[in-house]
């Protein structure tokens, strides 16, 4: 059976006007009607592309792609798929899921807002809901390795592309989705690695999958807790020098002033002039520490 077009519609136009904010990529839940008039729910991705929707249907794990038009009068991104602003923010929170994902979550959910989340292997019930939560409210889910132990991923290439394929597995199988962004535990300047980081970027790189680092640093990795003030102040006091900020964040058990930081650093973005808050997509401008060529 073919995907109810009124239904599809209505939900496109909710997207288009969703908080006011121009949403181009997110998560749909619709129902499908089967010729013999039973409802079936299905789950997947939506992605915005100039005036066409892609959706992939990913039950049983079988990617069924459709492409229908949008409505008349609902415009997608400019080319290259993603909305123009002088300054674009991406917000991005490693290591999670932990006890704290949901309230970030509701935060983001509040501010109308999307972020990206790179987020290790953790193998609970809890995390797997978590993971399930981020995808179906439209947020990118990235890898940031699936063990986290520098000493095991970056051994070699064929530990860390061992590491990789777990990682990328355990997001697909947990929500349908196959991540394509990466980032490197420590960053790709991290001075942790033995190996010279560029033959884990090749390997990312033949993978067809992006790295991102960051250029704006809340500083809430270190082992002190910063109180909001100070997360505030790292989070938005540069954000109007760059076009493109990436700035890091961490969703994890020790950092709950992280949390309570997270609105005011929202509104502040918010309030400055043509600048947007964005998820991280195939379509975003890397920010990396290290620049290597791998064209063929």
């Amino acid at each position: 059976g073919m995907l109810d077009m009124s239904v599809l519609n209505d939900y496109i136009i909710w997207l288009a006007e969703y908080r006011d904010v121009p949403l181009y990529q997110g998560y749909y839940h619709m129902w499908q009607y089967t010729s013999g008039g039973q409802v079936d729910g299905i789950e997947g991705n939506v992605d915005f592309n100039l005036s066409y929707l892609r959706i992939s249907d990913t039950r049983e794990g079988e990617a069924q792609e459709g492409t229908y038009l949008l409505p008349e009068g609902e415009e997608g991104p400019e080319e290259g798929g993603e909305v123009e602003a002088g300054h674009k923010v991406y917000l991005t929170f490693d290591d999670g899921p932990s006890v704290y994902t949901d309230d970030i979550l509701d935060i983001l959910e509040e501010y109308g807002v999307k972020a990206t989340f790179f987020v290790v292997g953790k193998d609970t019930e809890e995390a797997r809901e978590s993971m399930k939560d981020i995808v179906e409210a439209g947020h990118t889910l990235g890898m940031h390795s699936y063990s986290h132990k520098y000493s095991e991923i970056y051994a070699s290439v064929e530990a860390f592309a061992e590491d990789f394929a777990k990682a990328q597995e355990y997001i697909y199988d947990v929500t349908g989705v196959k991540s394509s962004v990466y980032r490197f535990p420590g960053g790709s300047s991290n001075s942790v690695s033995k190996q010279d980081m560029e033959i884990f970027g090749e390997y990312l790189h033949s993978q067809g999958v992006t790295f991102f680092d960051w250029n704006i640093s809340s500083g809430d990795g270190g082992s002190a807790v910063l109180p909001v003030e100070t997360l505030l102040k790292n989070c938005t006091g540069t954000v109007e020098k760059y076009s493109t900020s990436v700035i890091l964040m961490h969703d994890s058990a020790g950092k709950k002033t992280t949390v309570e930081a997270l609105p005011e650093i929202i509104e502040t973005i918010l309030e400055m002039d043509d600048t947007v808050i964005l998820p991280i997509t195939e379509y975003t401008e890397p920010v990396q520490h290290r620049h290597w060529d791998f064209e063929e």
